[in-house]
């Protein structure tokens, strides 16, 4: 069995952050470099998913549901799946206030900060919770389910999916950093447990000497 998380392509909030104030969240397109990633990525991620039927599971968001358009994958089945959706940060967003949260939330940690209006990463990590037992069930019991799964997500997301997975402590989590736009992950079942392809990037060491999963 195999999953595939994919981050969207570079999108205008990537390179313009009052973008957040004038466009929901959800509708913010991909930029041109986004779209060419996205195409770019198509190659790859088909030889990851090989010959194989794939199940495709979408963040609603705009970003993602036009990363995957881009990427040309037939999938078995598509799935748009709301709980790996991107962090709520609220409606429209006050660019001074994001300012302020954006340094209170570093100090006070991404996990367990509550956004006003919005969500903690913790909320994050409940709703990827619930997904993955949903999804895990249905790849070892359901014969009809693809054994191969691609999900188009967001940086924080696609972290939290891991730290889900092999159950890394939340002091661990908030030491890595998210995989840049179009850049994925593979997590492959090998009878016994799963496994990562790859670390992601570190910018510190985990305070509480925690490692990522071995590869």
């Amino acid at each position: 069995m195999r999953i595939i998380l994919l981050r969207h392509g570079q999108s205008l909030g990537n390179v313009d952050e009052l973008a957040y104030c004038r466009i929901p969240d959800h509708a913010l397109p991909l930029t041109e470099t986004g779209e060419d990633q996205a195409r770019a990525a198509g190659p790859t991620i088909k030889n990851l998913i090989g010959d194989g039927q794939v199940a495709a599971y979408v963040s609603p968001y705009q970003r993602t549901r036009r990363t995957f358009e881009l990427l040309g994958v037939d999938a078995e089945r598509i799935v748009t799946e709301p709980r790996v959706r991107e962090q709520d940060w609220g409606n429209l967003q006050d660019p001074v206030q994001q300012e302020m949260l954006k340094h209170q939330r570093h100090a006070f940690g991404h996990f367990f900060f509550r956004l006003p209006n919005g969500e903690s990463g913790a909320d994050v990590d409940d709703r990827v919770a619930a997904f993955l037992d949903g999804l895990t069930v249905r790849m070892h019991k359901d014969e009809n389910h693809p054994k191969t799964v691609l999900v188009v997500s967001h940086g924080l997301t696609i972290r939290l999916l891991c730290r889900r997975f092999f159950d890394w402590s939340i002091d661990l989590f908030e030491s890595l950093s998210n995989p840049d736009t179009c850049e994925n992950r593979v997590l492959d079942h090998d009878g016994t447990g799963w496994r990562l392809d790859r670390p992601f990037d570190q910018w510190r060491d985990s305070p509480d000497g925690t490692v990522q999963h071995p590869v």
